[in-house]
């Protein structure tokens, strides 16, 4: 039978773009079956390819966003090769200039671009694609399957081989809607779960089912697995001519951040931008004022608890650059209205409790625009973090004689009462202790984590295969890091940004059939930004140092200077007042004695020493109450 294409159009509310599909066992009911747990990202159209000779099935869910009208997947170029694609190709302008002397452009989309490109690039031609993506190309002359995701992994993708069936998609729920799909629990991946609060590619939660992980292509043929990595960013940094001082980095590092915000600007449905009050959506926001004629629209959230809550910061900056700014506060009812059906979503868990404002922001940003700018990104590449900041005192407090560390700082420490407001001084001096004598990347890991290798000996009732740590697959070429604070940048590239910022935002924003793109994730800035100094990013104290040098003049030192103020809800005061019913009803014993996971008395006693503030524990306890709302949704 000749290989055939399906699109049907239909209007849902609340969707975002997402492809899946299978090469082996399975049908059209299947790929169907497949396809529609997707409909979220996907609202306005839907398609379908069988090639029954071959077994090749493909699906997608879209969100126009490029050519509306005539962009419909899934495309095929001249000699049937077929492509469906989650995200956008920023530069597809340009590689449709450069082919259209020898190619036939049916539509004016992006996704056709990757099909005409891989009849020149062929399995390369990933390498020359900027933007945020995840495609599928199915070869019928080779009989192969391509699938790649971009460069910082900002759209996901999964894929699994059961019983010779190779099967991909978005999201693992479409994977799980396979017959022959399996569900077990991964136990090695739980153990990173518990201490990342996500779990970092390649592995899932489940026992088969792998991520894509960012910057990598794989070919699937004959039954054979290729995987390659076409990007990454150490070797990208090499090729980036060092500016002479700061005055140069900071003219060049404004050309890189104006041209990443204009090129994210291109869409053909509404667009606008996500606005904290923070230096880096601030950025983002002046640079797509500069570059619209209209007024730009931003959106903000803030929360009724002060000490979480920046809003005020963010009607400042949209008065200054005199933006159309609508800000929504995050209240009790929001949190009763999205924690169910937000976490009944999530097919993996995710332990970061900001997933549920970037829900409520991407619910208010949809109400008016498709498309939404962030300043994700640039934390990691700038040392924003205030672990960064930590990471320098460390080095002074190792200084110090371990036993005046030991036996007067810690106990005092120690004795410090609890408190729930916004990282608090107690609440930061604990976290600092942890992963003393680890790794730079490990002690990061312990200072942003939940349980520490030491915690789960007590947590667990099963015994691990292997000694629980912090095992880390590096995304880079070992031994080219720099210093100490380059290693800990190189570990919230990799994992951090990856496996929680960037899917935290994606999960939220394709709940609303939002689509949010990053600038700080262009390319050419990010390698710029990672080939400098660490001084330049990190100076002193002072976190972020060119980026605020450069907005200072044009944003005022009460925006660039102040304090880094992350978007995290009030979890600890949640944990033990308005959730402190779901927590002991997904922790309680009887419960937990039958999964047989983790131990009853040691978890209770987690959330009688929290609920009692003698010990913030919201990392742990959160991390926990996550997993078992998915585990009983996902997993029984």
């Amino acid at each position: 039978m000749s290989p055939f294409f399906i699109f049907h159009f239909s209007v849902f509310h609340y969707c975002m773009c997402g492809i899946t599909g299978f090469i082996g066992k399975g049908g059209a009911d299947d790929l169907r079956r497949m396809n529609n747990t997707l409909i979220r990202r996907g609202p306005d159209a839907e398609g379908y390819f069988s090639d029954d000779a071959a077994r090749a099935h493909i699906a997608v869910r879209r969100l126009a966003i490029i050519d509306v009208a005539g962009g419909a997947q899934p495309i095929a170029n001249e000699d049937g090769t077929v492509v469906v694609l989650n995200g956008e190709i920023y530069n597809y302008r340009d590689l449709r200039r450069r082919m259209a002397a020898r190619h036939v452009f049916k539509t004016a989309s992006d996704t056709e671009v990757i099909a005409h490109l891989y009849e020149e690039k062929g399995d390369s031609l990933a390498e020359e694609l900027e933007g945020m993506f995840a495609f599928a190309l199915w070869d019928r002359r080779a009989g192969k399957i391509i699938i790649a995701r971009d460069r910082f992994g900002e759209k996901p993708l999964y894929y699994a081989v059961w019983n010779g069936t190779f099967v991909f998609g978005s999201e693992i729920k479409a994977l799980l809607a396979h017959p022959d799909a399996r569900r077990e629990l991964d136990r090695e991946s739980l153990l990173q779960y518990l201490q990342y609060e996500c779990v970092p590619a390649p592995r899932t939660i489940f026992s088969g089912i792998n991520k894509l992980p960012a910057g990598h292509i794989l070919t699937f043929q004959n039954g054979e697995i290729k995987l390659r990595r076409y990007w990454d960013i150490e070797s990208a940094a090499k090729n980036v001519v060092p500016p002479t001082d700061a005055r140069e980095a900071a003219e060049r590092l404004d050309q890189l951040l104006s041209r990443a915000v204009q090129k994210m600007l291109m869409s053909d449905v509404p667009l606008g931008v996500f606005l904290s009050g923070g230096i880096d959506s601030s950025t983002v926001a002046y640079y797509a004022q500069k570059h619209t004629v209209n007024k730009i629209k931003t959106f903000s959230i803030g929360f009724q608890e002060s000490s979480f809550d920046e809003s005020s910061y963010a009607g400042r900056v949209a008065v200054l650059l005199d933006t159309d700014h609508t800000a929504a506060l995050f209240s009790e009812c929001h949190l009763r209205d999205l924690l169910p059906s937000l976490y009944e979503y999530l097919d993996e868990p995710l332990a970061d409790p900001s997933l549920l404002p970037t829900a409520l922001l991407s619910r208010i940003t949809r109400r008016r625009v498709t498309v939404a700018l962030g300043g994700d990104g640039a934390d990691e590449l700038f040392f924003g973090y205030p672990t960064f900041q930590a990471e320098k005192i460390f080095a002074l407090y190792r200084r110090i004689p371990r036993v005046l560390r030991e036996r007067l700082i810690r106990p005092l420490i120690d004795r410090l009462p609890a408190s729930s407001r916004y990282l608090a001084p107690d609440y930061r001096l604990k976290r600092f202790l942890r992963g003393a004598d680890e790794s730079p990347e490990a002690r990061h890991a312990a200072w942003i984590g939940a349980f520490t290798p030491q915690d789960l000996a007590s947590l667990l009732i099963w015994k691990p295969a292997w000694k629980p740590g912090f095992h880390m697959e590096t995304r880079f070429p070992s031994g080219q890091t720099r210093d100490t604070l380059s290693r800990a940048g190189q570990f919230y590239l990799s994992h951090y940004l990856e496996g929680d910022i960037l899917a935290k935002v994606d999960r939220a924003s394709m709940f609303y059939g939002l689509e949010t793109r990053a600038p700080f994730l262009d390319p050419a800035l990010a390698a710029f930004v990672y080939s400098l100094p660490s001084a330049y990013k990190l100076r002193g104290l002072q976190t972020k140092y060119l980026l605020k040098k450069l907005m200072r003049p044009r944003l005022g030192r009460d925006i660039t200077d102040r304090a880094k103020h992350g978007f995290q809800p009030p979890i600890a005061r949640w944990l033990r007042q308005e959730l402190s019913g779901l927590l002991r009803e997904h922790l309680n014993p009887d419960t937990l004695r039958r999964d047989g996971l983790f131990n009853p008395a040691y978890v209770a006693q987690l959330i009688d020493r929290h609920q009692n503030g003698k010990a913030d524990l919201r990392k742990e306890l959160w991390t926990l109450l996550v997993f078992q709302i998915w585990r009983s949704r996902w997993y029984t």
